[in-house]
């Protein structure tokens, strides 16, 4: 709309701007018999029919972690040719530490080689949450935004990284200072993915599962206080030579409550315009002491070294009881992370604490535990 004055002509611009993207859960993701991979995120059920119709080849672009890649790109490569598809599969590297926009060229680079209709052929992200990080920023930045599916393969990026909008890399030696708002198309979820992840990168996702816990849900603490071993041991699988089938709910129930809890803050947030967000807890001093001991901590072991901190915080302003405070101990010990880090002094705290008062409109901001499954 335009208002005049005496000075000048101002035209305001009103443009709300709307995202639809779909988190599916699924069996057997790389199986022929399952087309989610390739035709999962179209929605119009015309253009669906089209598609199958039409004489013309898919065509693909498929980023995948290298790790991954030597377990599954077998499997990979048989899928995508079982569909006679036109692809391309570039296997990096995408670790924390190469995390960075010269990566993100690279992609693009390979990506502008391979030709895609931005409009129709989605680029996808197969790895964990580095990778899904790093194809998202860079499939924003490809012709201002080119469609792309997130496929998640650790647990850690199972519950956060796939399900909300933010890409990023790292910069100035800062985590993801570089980034956008952009979310996937879609987020094909296959928890078998997780049956290859070692147990420590189980731990790891276990830390951000927790965190929503602690936040949210009283019931998903309690399941992981009293199933995170088993979780641990049976990687999250349905069946499992020493528990049986008896693993597949609490797998289930703890993936499907985290996802939930997770959505449910992001949704209405997803550009973080509110800055005081439960999904924070955990990342005031996570991210400078991640990127000061890199590679030694994961992110979900500094995450919950954060939330330890945290925990001790809010039992001496008596938010926690003293049980309540060993309980959430005992069961960070349980899951098998780490409750400190010699490199989390008080001077990385304070340092900390002084950036999230700059970049949070001058105050503090810290969502902080006030019970099991409560935040204040």
């Amino acid at each position: 709309y335009e208002s005049i004055t005496e000075k000048c002509t101002t035209w305001t611009v009103v443009s709300p701007i709307v995202f639809t993207y779909k988190v599916t859960e699924t069996q057997d993701l790389l199986d022929p018999s399952n087309d989610t991979l390739l035709l999962g995120h179209i929605t119009d059920p015309q253009q669906l029919e089209d598609i199958k119709k039409s004489s013309k080849p898919i065509k693909r672009f498929v980023v995948i972690d290298q790790e991954v890649y030597k377990i599954y790109g077998p499997k990979l490569t048989e899928y995508l040719e079982a569909y006679n598809v036109l692809y391309k599969i570039l296997a990096l590297p995408t670790t924390e530490e190469n995390k960075s926009m010269e990566m993100a060229l690279k992609i693009l680079e390979e990506v502008d080689n391979f030709s895609l209709d931005r409009r129709t052929e989605p680029i996808i992200a197969i790895g964990g949450g580095v990778c899904l990080d790093i194809v998202g920023l860079a499939a924003s930045l490809y012709r201002r935004r080119t469609p792309y599916i997130r496929i998640p393969t650790t647990l850690l990026s199972y519950i956060d990284a796939s399900v909300g909008a933010k890409t990023g890399v790292n910069f100035a030696n800062c985590k993801n200072k570089l980034g956008a708002y952009i979310p996937p198309t879609a987020a094909y979820l296959d928890l078998s993915f997780i049956q290859t992840v070692p147990r420590r990168h189980i731990s790891n996702g276990l830390a951000e599962m927790l965190k929503m816990a602690l936040m949210k849900h009283r019931g998903l603490f309690e399941l992981l206080e009293k199933h995170g071993c088993m979780l641990l041991d049976t990687k999250f699988q349905a069946d499992n030579s020493v528990y049986g089938c008896s693993c597949l709910q609490p797998a289930s129930q703890a993936t499907h409550t985290a996802i939930m809890t997770m959505l449910e803050e992001l949704a209405p947030n997803l550009w973080e315009d509110d800055l005081n967000r439960l999904v924070d807890f955990g990342h005031l001093i996570s991210p400078a002491l991640e990127m000061k001991v890199l590679p030694s901590l994961l992110h979900g072991e500094a995450v919950n070294i954060d939330m330890s901190y945290m925990v001790y915080v809010s039992k001496e302003i008596d938010l926690l009881t003293e049980e309540e405070k060993q309980r959430i101990i005992s069961c960070m010990v349980g899951l098998e992370l780490p409750v400190w880090h010699e490199a989390c002094t008080m001077e990385l705290i304070q340092k900390s604490l002084q950036d999230r008062l700059k970049h949070s409109g001058g105050l503090v901001r810290m969502p902080l535990p006030v019970g099991l499954g409560k935040a204040g």
